[in-house]
């Protein structure tokens, strides 16, 4: 038989993405839900209370603590991470503690930079992950 014109069989690497698994779908969805609740109750409270008492930046902080921790109870939990939520939750506890801080920075120079940077580190957090 001529090794040549063999068949070539190719095997595709299964498709890595940010969804969990349907055994996991419910626990994620359970905590987007606790997330957006603690978001909400965050911001109603926040409004409650006279502008001259909050801090600057209160609110972007609450929200990047929010996002942070969720994809910290994701990470406990095997379920897979949320890697723009990741970057949006860092880059608003940036900005916003800097603002409680009374600092200014520049907010979208910052999120260009964060999302440069997450489409450099993408295929190696990738790679590095269908490698475990």
């Amino acid at each position: 038989m001529d090794m040549n014109n063999a068949p070539i069989e190719t095997v595709e690497p299964p498709i890595e993405t940010d969804e969990p698994s349907d055994e996991h779908a419910g626990l994620n969805s359970r905590l987007e839900t606790a997330a957006w609740g603690l978001f909400l109750i965050m911001l109603g409270g926040l409004w409650l209370v006279p502008d001259e008492r909050v801090p600057g930046g209160t609110w972007l902080l609450g929200a990047g603590l929010i996002m942070l921790g969720l994809n910290l109870a994701r990470f406990l939990l095997k379920i897979p991470v949320s890697h723009s939520t990741v970057l949006l939750g860092l880059v608003a506890f940036v900005i916003g503690g800097a603002d409680f801080l009374g600092l200014d920075l520049p907010l979208f120079p910052i999120l260009l930079i964060a999302v440069g940077l997450s489409m450099l580190l993408r295929p190696l957090l990738d790679r590095r992950g269908a490698a475990e």
